[in-house]
């Protein structure tokens, strides 16, 4: 185990997902203290550089999800203040939080993603950007903020209506894919091991922010119920990505699996740099099942980060 360190843990600030990251740091916070390590604990405001300067951190624990913490301004910040901090740099985190830009990153190197354009507000309102069912969604948020399934029943109007409630009230452009019917995967990469897969069922809808992070709305089966040739593509495909997108510390690869289709029609919808540290959150739990606990993975990003 390293030494004891000053850890400064990131918290909170003006992102969405701000309960989140509050929750996450937290039980980082806690998990860190019990190791023995001196804690700051830093909301993450306009203040940051300041109390990051007068806490003169060993290294920092990036406990963000979203905008600012996962799209690479925390990750510059730091690069310029000469601070060591975990998860992946700010290069990774530009690229692996946009969703097209990600694509461009791996498809040209054969990792399966779904199809799709981004279309502005403006052409939603006049027409469908693709055939119904398909997915809307911003193209660089996280923990599925402002994701739509738009239907042939959808009550949003066809053309959709720009009253109607949805994520382009919100986003002046968005990411329209083709709707992959099936199931929802997900393999968490620590380091450089594939973890397992996880299969998400949520119990009613689909994997939105509220099915993510609220107790009971999600059951979490792992391992996932599927073929062995499907588990070991999801392992190999979130490895690979982590690799090709240069990610450190930990990382969640999320899936749709069309199981009518088998290997064939399993795709990556995303690759998480910043997943999350809740206890509900699913790199913790699919590392408890391979006997690393809590402590020993807040303490295992940690050392990657030194």
């Amino acid at each position: 185990m390293t030494e004891a360190l000053h850890i400064a843990v990131l918290m909170g600030g003006w992102s969405a997902e701000r309960e989140v990251s509050l929750m996450s740091g937290n039980g980082v916070a806690d998990a860190l203290e019990g190791l023995g390590h001196r804690v700051t604990r830093i909301d993450m405001d306009r203040n940051v550089a300041a109390r990051l300067t007068e806490a003169k951190p060993d290294v920092v624990f990036n406990a963000l999800h979203g905008t600012p913490g996962e799209d690479g301004s925390v990750q510059g910040m730091l690069d310029l203040m000469g601070i060591r901090y975990t998860h992946s740099g700010m290069v990774t985190s530009v690229i692996a939080i946009d969703k097209q830009l990600t694509k461009q990153a791996l498809v040209p190197h054969g990792i399966p993603m779904p199809g799709g354009r981004m279309v502005s507000r403006e052409e939603l309102y006049r027409q469908d950007p693709l055939p119904r069912p398909y997915v809307l969604k911003p193209v660089n948020e996280g923990s599925s903020v402002g994701v739509a399934i738009v239907t042939a029943d959808s009550n949003v109007g066809n053309p959709i209506h720009p009253d109607a409630r949805g994520p382009w009230q919100e986003f002046e452009e968005l990411l329209a894919e083709p709707f992959i019917r099936g199931r929802e995967l997900t393999t968490a990469v620590l380091g450089d091991q594939a973890l397992g897969v996880t299969e998400l069922k949520p119990k009613s809808g689909f994997y939105d922010y509220d099915s993510k992070y609220t107790d009971g709305l999600t059951e979490h089966v792992f391992p996932a119920q599927i073929p062995d040739e499907v588990a070991e593509a999801c392992k190999r495909i979130a490895l690979d990505a982590h690799r090709l997108l240069g990610c450190k510390g930990a990382s969640r690869a999320d899936f749709r699996w069309d199981d009518t289709q088998g290997v064939e029609g399993l795709f990556l919808l995303e690759v998480n740099t910043q997943p999350g540290m809740t206890p509900l959150s699913l790199v913790p739990e699919q590392a408890r099942h391979l006997n690393i606990d809590y402590a020993s993975l807040v303490q295992r990003i940690v050392e990657e980060a030194l």
